[in-house]
């Protein structure tokens, strides 16, 4: 088998993001690209030689080709033995258990996570660490590096590898095992679950839609939901993953999934609705007339953690995105546990996780997780509320009620601008930035504005330091607003506004969330000039 030396040169652009390098799919179908990157991996990291990895992805277009591509790559660089998902396929989470499970080097996904695929849409990859985790800032930046100064990459040639049935084979001289993808990641469910219990809440007539969203969960939520807790056939929807989902948006938030919330508040709703997105770590969660806030999702399972059988001893602390709300930092107040607060990344919880200081962490963008892996878990998520409304014998709208009496309530809400002008989006971000000290003190749209900053994160493990994290003004009665540019898009900037409230008054925690948050979405408004600088009357997506 010949291993082909192919000249290239550095292509400018391939810094991986929060979550790997994303480009609209036909950029990485450019010749060289793919393999470029692929090559600065290897390169960044000490090489590949004698190491182990994991590959697999969410099935979105391009995969299956891309994983061929990765195989040969890893064959002509000396690795000694790739994991593969059947067909290419594993879902993030289940692809970061296999790399601790397996205790390999690390691990490639193909996904661009909840953002659409097809042969226009987008594409990604992202190297894990061997944690499981994503790779840190320090690694992706060598990565990075790595693209600046290649001259070349090494490949073999061989026939396609048969990534369709189980088994190991040999690639040159690497090994290939292709193994089942849900397999391992069901057995770490059934040991932090109780099984019996929730198979005995759907025997007795609890009904559930799970909205796979025609992504990679369908075949976990099938074999585990349908296969192992006896939910009727037919409670997994859109099972089946696609390689553009359906045509759609695999993003689990109420506009994307209008669906299932249409079901959810139709006159013979389920008791319990949930989504997942693209590559799998990320969750909605709904009741009967019932949407739960990420961040309500995040504090609930925080809150009635010792009901689950792995938690039953107690958290050892809690840890949310910047942007997330505080409605965490109450619960864990009120167990008195350590809440930390981090950039947005799952990579930054990580350090949390492996130290021993966090047990659950969370995001806004509807990721949620615990020591288990080092990724965000969709179908964990949902299978914890399952778990917990089986101990609690109520419905979701009853656990939430209980716990904005006990807690009170953060509204919440988080506002994106898609697509919009790079150059202007800069220019609003940089005009805020220099203008930020003058705000403090200030009264807008009725509020006072008590402090305004940038955030930066010193984390209490490695001492080290990460700055512009995005911007927050805070108001007094424990208002908020943040706004940051995300790092998830292919194309222009999206800017997302976060917008929080404090309500303590049991009479007002179930008032409508965007009436609840009227005075700061103003006063977002005028302290940034979101319509003045973006031309945007109105975000396109509300969650």
């Amino acid at each position: 088998m010949t291993v082909h030396t192919v000249p290239t040169q550095p292509i400018e652009g391939q810094k991986p993001g929060t979550s790997g390098l994303r480009k609209k799919t036909p950029v990485f179908m450019q010749p060289h690209y793919l393999e470029n990157f692929v090559q600065a991996i290897w390169n960044g990291t000490g090489g590949a030689e004698g190491k182990t990895y994991v590959l697999g992805g969410d099935g979105r277009y391009f995969g299956d080709r891309a994983a061929q591509v990765i195989l040969r790559m890893a064959a002509a660089s000396g690795a000694k033995k790739v994991i593969v998902g059947q067909n290419a396929l594993l879902s993030t989470p289940a692809a970061s258990n296999l790399i601790r499970k397996r205790r390999a080097d690390g691990g490639i996904i193909m996904s661009a996570s909840h953002n659409p695929g097809g042969p226009t849409e987008d594409f990604g990859v992202k190297y894990n660490t061997g944690n499981g985790g994503p790779a840190p800032e320090g690694v992706t930046e060598k990565i990075f590096e790595a693209t600046k100064t290649l001259t070349e990459y090494h490949i073999v040639d061989a026939q396609d590898v048969d990534l369709s049935t189980l088994g190991t084979r040999t690639l040159g001289g690497m090994q290939v095992e292709v193994v089942d993808p849900v397999a391992d990641y069901a057995e770490l469910m059934r040991a932090i679950f109780d099984f019996d219990k929730i198979r005995a809440l759907l025997a007795g007539g609890f009904r559930i839609r799970f909205d796979a969203m025609h992504a990679v969960t369908g075949p976990y939520a099938r074999a585990i939901l349908e296969g192992e807790l006896g939910a009727p056939a037919g409670s997994v929807v859109n099972a089946e993953p696609s390689p553009d989902f359906g045509g759609g948006h695999p993003d689990p938030n109420p506009i994307w999934a209008k669906d299932l919330m249409a079901a959810m508040f139709g006159p013979d709703a389920p008791d319990f609705g949930a989504a997942s997105d693209g590559d799998g770590d990320r969750n909605m969660i709904v009741g009967r007339n019932c949407y739960v806030t990420p961040s309500d999702s995040l504090a609930v399972l925080a809150a009635n953690a010792t009901l689950i059988p792995a938690y039953a001893g107690g958290l050892k602390g809690v840890a949310r995105s910047m942007p997330t709300s505080r409605a965490l930092d109450r619960v864990a107040e009120a167990l008195g546990i350590a809440c930390y607060e981090t950039p947005t990344g799952w990579k930054f919880f990580g350090n949390l996780l492996d130290a021993g200081r966090a047990t659950l962490c969370g995001e806004e963008s509807a990721g949620t997780g615990s020591d288990h892996v080092r990724e965000k878990d969709g179908l964990w998520a949902v299978l914890f509320w399952l778990n917990l409304l089986a101990e609690r014998r109520q419905s979701v709208a009853e656990v939430m009620a209980d716990h904005w009496a006990t807690y009170g309530r953060n509204y919440y809400s988080r506002h994106d601008y898609e697509a919009v002008d790079a150059a202007a989006a800069a220019e609003l971000m940089q005009a805020l930035r220099e203008g930020l000290a003058e705000w403090s003190g200030r009264t807008v749209a009725g509020l006072r504005v008590e402090a305004a900053d940038e955030f930066a994160y010193d984390d209490p493990v490695d001492g080290s330091r990460t700055e512009a994290q995005g911007l927050r003004i805070m108001t007094e009665g424990g208002g908020r607003i943040v706004l940051r540019l995300s790092g998830t898009g292919t194309e222009g900037a999206t800017l997302r506004v976060y917008l929080e409230r404090v309500e303590t008054n049991p009479a007002r925690v179930q008032d409508e969330p965007q009436q609840a948050l009227a005075a700061i979405i103003a006063a977002a408004d005028e302290i940034a000039g979101i319509r003045t600088r973006t031309g945007r009357t109105q975000p396109d997506v509300v969650t």
